[in-house]
């Protein structure tokens, strides 16, 4: 696995609560909720290619 993505991922984490945090301090809890799924939706299309090749190698060794 790719080191650069798990800094990706860490990074866009670390993005996310700082400023989820911010949003709540400011009573604006609907768009800390918008902040956090989107920051849910932008790690999983970054992980979609590698889960992809976790199913196939899955596939692979059991005989599916």
């Amino acid at each position: 696995m790719d080191i650069t993505l798990v800094y990706k991922v860490i990074g866009i984490g670390l993005i996310v609560m700082f400023s989820g945090m911010v949003l709540d301090r400011a009573d604006r809890k609907e768009q800390s909720l918008l902040i956090s799924l989107s920051g849910i939706v932008a790690v999983l299309l970054m992980l979609v290619d590698k889960l992809a090749e976790l199913f196939q190698k899955i596939k692979f060794i059991f005989g599916l």
